[in-house]
């Protein structure tokens, strides 16, 4: 592999710049997808039938659908469907697609912390005087926290790496910027190893931070 200054000088500005709308992309699906997937977790739990039918329908279709499908028909087919009022910008539309995406697997990840919670938790709570809504949020959603920050790191560093898939409708995140460079320099091997480094340069430390945290909750 030659890494020339002058293949160097021109790659690597480019990269950092699309690194930085991968960590963009990242961080604002990530806090959506919580947001998106605490709310479906409580709705997969609540007694009513259609909040869990549609919660449910919401989840299975996003868990079981591949993420590049559901890019294009956010990216493409509502626009087809709805007409002009559904176009939206690149960068929205992935953001929307990947808060969609992370939050049917991180309501599963709540789901699963909050029903690990002993019943009897709940039931303490509603002798108390709180009501439902407030026993979960004062009482169950605190201890489901320490449960599921753990699974939580490991949806953030996925949800990293399958932002490079919004690079396929015009985002220059850093894999959209390592394929303008390879149709520059006609140095695919080159420009596609550095993507890869950079790539791992973020998720290896979020994946250590995660593991620490692991064992801190385990020590706790």
């Amino acid at each position: 592999m030659n890494l020339d200054p002058q293949f160097l000088e021109l790659a690597i500005p480019l990269l950092l710049r699309g690194a930085l709308v991968t960590i963009q992309f990242t961080a604002v699906s990530a806090a959506f997808g919580v947001v998106i997937g605490l709310v479906v977790a409580l709705a997969r739990i609540s007694r009513s039938p259609v909040l869990r039918g549609v919660s449910t329908v919401y989840v299975e279709f996003f868990r079981g659908t591949p993420l590049l499908v559901q890019i294009f028909i956010i990216a493409f087919g509502l626009p087809s469907l709805l007409g002009d009022w559904a176009n939206m910008p690149e960068f929205i539309a992935g953001v929307l697609a990947l808060s969609l995406n992370s939050g049917a697997y991180t309501s599963e990840i709540f789901r699963a912390g909050i029903q690990s919670i002993a019943r009897g938790q709940m039931e303490a709570g509603r002798s108390l005087g709180l009501s439902y809504p407030q026993t979960m949020w004062y009482i169950i959603i605190p201890q489901a926290v320490r449960v599921v920050v753990p699974p939580l790191g490991n949806e953030l560093v996925a949800l990293l790496k399958d932002s490079s898939l919004v690079s396929i409708i015009a985002v220059t995140d850093l894999m959209r910027a390592g394929r303008e460079i390879t149709g520059t320099t006609v140095r695919p091997f080159e420009t596609y190893t550095l993507v890869a480094i950079m790539y791992l340069c973020m998720t290896l430390p979020l994946s250590l931070a995660v593991r620490s945290l692991e064992r801190r909750m385990k020590t706790g």
